[in-house]
C-alpha cells in the first residue's frame, strides 16, 4: 500500500489554506498503480465478492475506482451524485468536510430490496 500512495501528489493549501489535498491524477496515469489500486480494492472485500451484485460510487472519485471495482466483480454501479444532477426522484444526505458540507444524491430506485452489497472503509 504505501507503494501507492508514493503515487498520490499532496497539494497544500487546496482548495483553501489549511487543506491538504491528494490528487490522485498522478495514481491514476499509472498503469500499474491503477491495476494495482482496482486488484487491492477487489482483495480487501474478499470472498464476499461473489455475492455483491451493487457497488455504489461518490462523486467523483467513486466514478473512477467502483465501475471498474464492479467490473472485477461482475456487478452493476450506481452512481451518488451532487444535488439535481439525477433526473429521477433522489434520497439526499448532508455531511461535512474538513471545510464545509456538501450533500449528495442517489436515485430512490437505485438500490432495490434484496440487493447484496459490501461496505469498507
Amino acid at each position: 500500500m504505501e507503494n501507492l500512495k508514493k503515487l498520490i501528489r499532496e497539494i497544500p493549501d487546496f482548495p483553501k489554506p489549511g487543506i491538504l489535498f491528494y490528487d490522485i491524477t498522478t495514481l491514476l496515469k499509472h498503469p500499474h498503480g491503477l491495476r494495482t489500486t482496482i486488484d487491492r480494492l477487489t482483495e480487501m472485500i474478499g470472498p464476499e465478492h461473489e455475492h455483491i451484485d451493487t457497488v455504489v460510487g461518490m462523486e467523483a472519485r467513486g466514478f473512477i475506482f467502483a465501475p471498474a471495482l464492479a467490473y472485477r466483480l461482475g456487478a452493476g454501479f450506481v452512481p451518488i451524485r451532487k444535488p439535481r444532477k439525477l433526473p429521477a426522484e433522489t434520497e439526499s444526505i448532508e455531511y461535512d468536510l474538513e471545510y464545509g458540507t456538501d450533500i449528495l444524491e442517489v436515485h430512490k430506485d437505485a438500490i432495490g430490496p434484496g440487493t447484496s452489497s459490501a461496505c469498507r472503509r
